[in-house]
């Protein structure tokens, strides 16, 4: 049961950022120490998976996926991704500034506690973290394309904008806002509790592009996480970095649409500026207190493993 809420929880908060256009659910995934879980779990989905499946070995295939883990994070996001659109459609409507604004602090924190996990620095590494900026910043700065329903495109939408769900620094649902759906894709989630048949139309393509694009990418990733780590960490430090524009919580607002990178401005010395400063640092805090926790239990951890070595030894 304790995992079963920590695990949901983690994914509630993966899901609440992915409904927010310019917030990574893979940046999340890291932040609260389930990414690299979260990549195998989903890479494991493959022929040997299938066999287990369909041969009836149902407890084997649980072992084999990491299923229970998996449940519990997808729970979470769907939960949040249902139930949170409202939510945070209101607050873009009448908070903008200070939704950003916590995002933004959560943002410049996590850069530090992601890029601290690089074992060692060289040439390649420090070219990995300028593409990562350099690519995250002209995703920022794109052109949005026209809103299409089409059901081929927003299958491509769902298998595009997956990747920006599991990896951290790239927003899904930014790239749904440059591909034209995001709208689109957020009044169907809203849409589903009044008119689920209409709603599912949208739903549907986009996610057989989900699930398709996640398990598809999935492999990439563990592969190049795992020959390639402090690159791979490098590289995702840097998307983070460079997604900091689309962050910016100090923006033009036009026809209320989300705003675009390119819509920021400086802020205004007034009661709002302090406001969002100070939710800046709470973001920020909350990371910062978020990391000393975690690392204080994986070091009560380690000592009693080492106990427990020393005990054995002893016997």
């Amino acid at each position: 049961m304790k995992n079963f809420i920590v695990n949901t929880l983690k994914g509630v908060a993966m899901g609440v950022a992915n409904v927010i256009a310019g917030v990574s659910g893979g940046t999340i995934a890291l932040i609260v120490g389930i990414f690299e879980r979260l990549i195998n779990s989903l890479k494991s989905f493959n022929f040997t998976a299938i066999k287990l499946l369909f041969t009836g070995k149902f407890k084997e295939f649980a072992k084999h996926t990491d299923f229970v883990f998996l449940f519990e994070v997808l729970f979470g996001i769907a939960v949040a991704m249902i139930s949170v659109a409202k939510l945070f459609k209101y607050l873009f409507e009448n908070y903008p500034t200070y939704i950003w604004a916590l995002f933004f602090g959560l943002l410049i924190a996590s850069i530090f506690y992601v890029g601290k996990t690089i074992k060692k620095w060289n040439l390649w590494v420090i070219v990995a973290f300028i593409i990562g900026i350099g690519v995250s910043l002209l995703i920022a700065f794109g052109t949005t394309a026209q809103e299409n329903d089409n059901f081929f495109y927003l299958v491509l939408c769902g298998a595009i904008g997956s990747s920006g769900m599991i990896l951290p620094g790239i927003s899904g649902s930014y790239i749904l806002v440059l591909m034209g759906d995001y709208s689109l894709v957020i009044n169907a989630i809203d849409m589903l509790t009044k008119n689920p048949m209409e709603a599912m139309k949208v739903i549907v393509p986009v996610m057989i592009g989900v699930v398709v694009g996640i398990i598809a990418f999935a492999h990439v990733l563990a592969w190049i996480f795992k020959h390639y780590h402090d690159m791979t960490i490098s590289l995702l430090t840097g998307f983070i970095v460079g997604s900091l524009p689309i962050i910016w919580p100090w923006k033009i607002y036009e026809n209320g649409a989300l705003p675009m990178a390119k819509d920021n401005i400086l802020p205004e010395m007034n009661a709002e500026f302090f406001i969002a400063v100070a939710i800046i640092i709470l973001g920020a805090g909350l990371i910062i207190v978020t990391e000393t926790i975690a690392n204080r239990m994986k070091s009560k951890k380690e000592e009693a493993t080492e106990d427990n070595e020393l005990l054995t030894k002893d016997n």
